[in-house]
This record gives structure tokens, sequence and C-alpha cells, in this order.
């Protein structure tokens, strides 16, 4: 089942979610791409290991976004396709984009805010753009802006769900009381809109759905809803290809379904983790000090915020269960064993009814 984007081919409808800090780089990304789908770098804090990071933590991330793209260009040895990662809320967006560009990524993969001005930074680049949405109507207002201000449009959507890990498009209200709409609804709605900007722009524009997808019975249930794919995250954090520490992996062997729960994040929106020693200090109102603010999140007040989320994602990444943060999607307590890249896309593939 091939899926052409822009001007290349996924031989797989699968897209690695990314994961960060650490957790989805090159190792990966490349790995995912070699087996035919799209592999996601994070460009959360790629310098992070880096003995000159804490210096200029800003130059070291761009310098290594880009080199990360090109480890993860040379894994993949020219199959499917590899993208970045780029929330909105960070304050160096526009120059992770660029640094991402510079490297090579076939794909800019974009959510955590609205990023409308997407097209501006990508313009003259034979480079894939895709907002990731929760909504109709964010969608509608993304391609809208994008239509109207840079005549363009997505060359494909990720609409992610309420059983997402990390950063969710969602009051945290309506995810305590079970009031957010299903990601089959979302779908369908979503899929009005892309059809509406297919017709004008003459283009297909696959969506690809994520959050809590951890079989091929669902793959298969979301082609059959309309989806070109699916989007995959914690599902590859016990793999061998991971970048993550071996610590952290196996933390995710031995969760039970009562460890995953929702958390607050300094960008302003309620994210699902595990529970940790950090999570239990927050909700028991301690305020942990930060020790280096690394001017990252728009959203972030150093002054008033209770953690810093950069140093608690850091510190998980190296297998810290003190200070570390763990997001993680619904479904993580299903896989309990460390396994590979290729393992784990021929089972998906097989349980959808589809050859690798």
């Amino acid at each position: 089942m091939e899926i052409k984007i822009r001007n290349k081919q996924l031989l797989i409808p699968i897209i690695q979610g990314g994961m960060g800090v650490g957790i989805s780089l090159s190792k990966l990304a490349g790995s995912v791409a070699r087996n035919g789908g799209m592999g996601v770098l994070s460009s959360a804090h790629p310098g992070y290991r880096c003995h000159d990071f804490l210096r200029d933590s800003v130059n070291v991330n761009m310098r290594e976004m880009k080199n990360e793209v090109i480890k993860a260009k040379e894994i993949a040895k020219g199959i499917g396709m590899i993208a970045v990662n780029v929330m909105v809320a960070i304050r160096d967006y526009e120059k992770m984009i660029r640094s991402a560009i510079h490297g090579g990524c076939d794909a800019i993969i974009s959510g955590a805010g609205l990023p409308l001005k997407l097209p501006e930074y990508v313009k003259g680049k034979d480079i894939a753009i895709a907002p990731i949405v929760s909504s109709k109507k964010a969608l509608a207002l993304i391609l809208r802006q994008w239509d109207k201000k840079y005549t363009r449009t997505a060359d494909f959507v990720v609409v992610e769900g309420s059983k997402a890990g990390g950063h969710l498009g969602f009051h945290k209200e309506d995810l305590l009381n079970d009031t957010t709409d299903s990601l089959d609804t979302i779908l369908e709605a979503v899929l009005e809109i892309v059809k509406e900007y297919e017709n004008k722009y003459q283009q297909a524009i696959p969506v690809f759905v994520a959050g809590g997808i951890s079989t091929g019975k669902e793959i298969k249930h979301y082609i059959d809803l309309g989806a070109s794919g699916v989007q995959i995250a914690t599902r590859f954090i016990t793999t061998e290809e991971c970048d993550a520490s071996k610590e952290y992996k196996e933390k995710y062997c031995n969760i039970k379904k009562e460890d995953i729960q929702l958390v607050d994040s300094p960008v302003g929106m309620p994210g699902r983790a595990l529970n940790s020693s950090l999570i239990k200090r927050l909700a028991n109102g301690e305020k942990i000090p930060i020790k280096h603010c690394f001017h990252c999140l728009l959203p972030c007040d150093p002054k008033t915020t209770s953690y810093c989320i950069s140093n608690a994602l850091i510190e998980a990444a190296k297998g810290n269960e003190e200070e570390g943060l763990f997001f993680c999607g619904s479904e993580g307590y299903r896989h309990n064993k460390i396994t590979t890249v290729k393992e784990v896309i021929e089972e998906l593939m097989n349980e959808c009814g589809e050859e690798v």
C-alpha cells in the first residue's frame, strides 16, 4: 500500500510520531524510514547530549538538528521519508525548521499551536508540510490561512485524538470527564475539509490519525474510515533503535494501565505521561527549582512555572526516575518487551492484512 506525499513514497501507512527530548532522533527515525514508513525526529533539544549544550543550547540544537537529519537520511538509504516534528510553541521555531531543511529532511510536521506561518519558512524548498490538529476547526483555520496568504495547502495532515501521549490539544476538564470527540468523529469532520482543498489544488492530501493506536487492527479500522494511515509513537519506544537510554526503554516494559495519567505542562496544555517521582512531587504542590533556563518555550515563565519541562524530559531520556517526565500514550502498557523496528512494523502490517 504505497502512499505518495509530494514527490516521495511511503511503502507502508505508518508515520512514527516525533518524541522528545531525545527519544526519536536519527537511529529511530532512520530505521522506520528504512522499513518504508515516515521516520520523525523530534526538534526538542536534539543537542542535549553535547558537551557544549548548556553553554550555548540554541546554536548547539541548530547544529545537531541538521546533523541528526543527515544521519537519519544515511540510515534510511533513500527509502521512506524523514520528517522533523517542530512545535509552534518553541521560541526558535523558524530557526529549527531551517536547520531541519539544511539537513535535507523530506517533511516538516508542526503542532502544539497553529503553524500559520509554516509555508513561509519552507518557501522555495521541495519540502512537504503538515499540521497536527485535534479538530476540524483548527484545520480549517490553518488551511484557510495557507491558501489565502501563501497559495499553498498541506501535503498531508496528522489528526491527533485524546489518547495520545505528550502534549494534547484538548481541555484538561474534557479529558478527565471523557467528553472529547472520538478519533473516529474528528477524522470524519477533518476529511470534509481536506476534500475541499484536494479539489481546489487538484492533489491528494493523505490524512494520518494518531493517539493510542498500537495494533494493526486499529490501522485497518482507520483506513476503512478514509484515513491514508496512522501515526504511532509510544509503540516504537521499546525498540532497540529508539534513541533513548536502555533505562528509559525498560521503564516502558514494566507499566500498568493505571500508571498512565494526565499532567500539567508549562506549555499551557495538558499532557499524558507515566506516574513518577516528579509527578508525585508536583501533585503535592511542590515547586521544582529551575537550575538552568533554556528559554525554549514561548508560554513558559521561569518565575512562575512549577518545573522545567525541558530538564524533566532530558532527565527522562537518561532514565532518571527521580527527576524525569516520561510521556506515554494511553495504550503504552500493552507492550512489555524490547523488540526491533522491523519486528514492530511486520507485526502491525500482518495484523492490518498488508504485506511489508
